[in-house]
């Protein structure tokens, strides 16, 4: 005669299992991804022919990150700190300087009047293949926040209060005259220096 061994009840052993899943799911703590917030243009139709546009180098802003993380604007070596109040002076133009984008007169209406504005600047971002994500991250994020000061200035002065306060009507007229342009070229290799 066979000896019987007792049996473990494992009914409930899946719903502990499902019990201690859930548990962990929501006590684990989970990084969250940066990324940039951008609109993309509307898609080209395919029969639409793609043309070259040629850009003045005075309208053009060029940033480029290196594989050491080292910034460099318009050939000259700056600290990632210093590249906002840059490309601020480079959308403003306050001091219609010939080596930056030309200034253009325009009635944007009434509270605005004749606003003179850079309609034809363009900041290109280049980077290289080795540029830590970071540094490309601290780079965008200057420069988002420099188009968002000129364009909270702007609110401020003709509107009495903060971009963000304003509707959406409002900010678009703003967005109108300081269009966010920044352009990114492909990744290259310049090297560490």
């Amino acid at each position: 005669m066979a000896k019987k061994i007792p049996a473990i009840n494992a009914s409930s052993m899946a719903d502990i299992s499902f019990l201690l899943l859930i548990f962990f799911l929501v006590t684990t703590s989970m990084d969250v991804n940066q990324g940039l917030a951008r609109r993309l243009p509307a898609p080209i139709p395919p029969d639409q022919k793609i043309e070259d546009t040629d850009i003045n180098k005075r309208n053009l802003l060029v940033v480029k990150i290196n594989s050491a993380n080292q910034l460099m604007v318009q050939g000259q070596l700056i600290d990632v700190k210093q590249l906002r109040a840059k490309a601020k002076e480079f959308i403003l133009n306050v001091e219609d300087n010939a080596n930056m984008p030309k200034l253009f007169e325009e009635d944007f209406g009434a509270p605005f009047g004749v606003v003179r504005y850079t309609k034809e600047h363009v900041i290109s971002v280049q980077n290289d293949v080795d540029t830590q994500y970071q540094a490309y991250l601290d780079v965008q994020n200057e420069l988002v926040a420099a188009y968002n000061e000129v364009r909270d200035e702007c609110a401020r002065q003709y509107f009495h209060k903060g971009f963000n306060e304003l509707d959406e009507e409002q900010q678009k007229r703003i967005q109108k005259i300081y269009p966010q342009k920044i352009s990114e070229a492909e990744p290259k290799n310049y090297g560490g220096n």
